[in-house]
């Protein structure tokens, strides 16, 4: 039953994902945003709800291990997994954007996570309100050198979406609201229930099986945009992907419900992890070959990512 509502909770959050992003591009048209700005700021937001949704849930029901493991979690799987796959694929390419700009920021909200939670064990509001001033400021830097950039091109947002009626915003807003509150709900109950039938943490489901699920829309468009030889998730996307995790949904999460560190394996080997997979894409940008992520650094990538898959169950 515990495999029926992860199943369940992955796919309401999928769905509810997505409709949520169709309402939020729409809205966002009628109050005439510009597209790079949406692109930007509004689709991030919306991409991350799920992510946000369970991480919240879990705090609030207590289980502040899921909470943690599943924002930790995603940002190693989008690493290893999702570009590790996507490089084996198709070689990326690497801009001047990823190392002045894009992972010195996920770098410090890595490391500033870390600090937080070894602190005193606990991200609290305060440290959420942080989390998410540093987010603003990164949004409102990362729109300024995005104006200074021609021809900027903004894949992801829907153009189609601006004829979109208020009443089709309205039904795809609350369809997604009510998928993601359900979706969320199911997926935390199951993770709970599962790890409980086979004996092991909440943290290791979390940081395994739901950080994967709430990767998989990000790795169904890359390999889809691989296979077909267009362009790929670019390395920025998966970047800003990992500096929303922790500044906007623990952020968020933290300033409502505190979020305590349970599992001390949390500390002492998932973050650093994390930040292992962070902090090799530098060498990985520029040995031997440098600006791209050809599909022997993708196995490295892919490789790691499935040694860490099997050390969180054997430990």
């Amino acid at each position: 039953m515990s495999i029926l509502f992860i199943f369940l909770g992955l796919l309401f959050l999928v769905v509810g994902g997505e409709f949520l992003v169709r309402s939020s591009v729409g809205l966002s048209f009628k109050l005439r945003l510009s597209k790079m700005v949406i692109g930007l700021t509004v689709v991030s937001f919306a991409t991350s709800a799920p992510e946000l949704l369970v991480s919240l849930q879990a705090a609030l029901k207590g289980f502040s291990d899921i909470s943690l493991g599943n924002v930790i979690g995603s940002n190693i799987a989008n690493i290893g997994l999702v570009l590790g796959i996507t490089a084996i694929i198709s070689t990326l390419t690497i801009d001047k954007d990823f190392y002045k700009f894009n992972w010195p920021v996920m770098m410090l909200f890595s490391i500033a996570l870390y600090f937080f939670l070894w602190n005193d064990h606990v991200l609290s509001p305060s440290e959420g309100i942080g989390l998410l001033l540093a987010m603003a400021v990164y949004l409102i830097v990362l729109i300024r050198r995005s104006k200074k950039k021609k021809n900027i091109e903004i894949e992801e947002v829907d153009s189609s979406l601006q004829r979109a009626t208020t009443f089709r915003i309205i039904v795809w807003l609350l369809i997604g609201g009510l998928a993601l509150w359900g979706g969320a709900e199911l997926l935390v109950r199951g993770a709970v229930d599962l790890a409980e039938a086979m004996g092991i943490s909440e943290r290791v489901i979390a940081v395994t099986m739901i950080a994967v699920g709430t990767s998989i829309p990000e790795l169904a468009a890359s390999v889809i945009a691989a296979l077909k030889k267009e362009k790929a998730i670019s390395l920025g996307n998966l970047i800003g992907s990992n500096i929303f995790n922790i500044g906007s949904v623990l952020g968020i999460t933290a300033l409502i419900q505190p979020i305590a560190v349970k599992s001390e394996q949390i500390l002492s080997n998932d973050i650093f992890w994390m930040l292992g997979f962070s902090a090799i894409l530098i060498p990985l940008a520029f040995l031997p070959e440098k600006f791209n992520l050809s599909r022997y650094k993708g196995i490295l990538l892919f490789v790691a990512y499935v040694a860490f898959v099997s050390f969180a169950f054997i430990g």
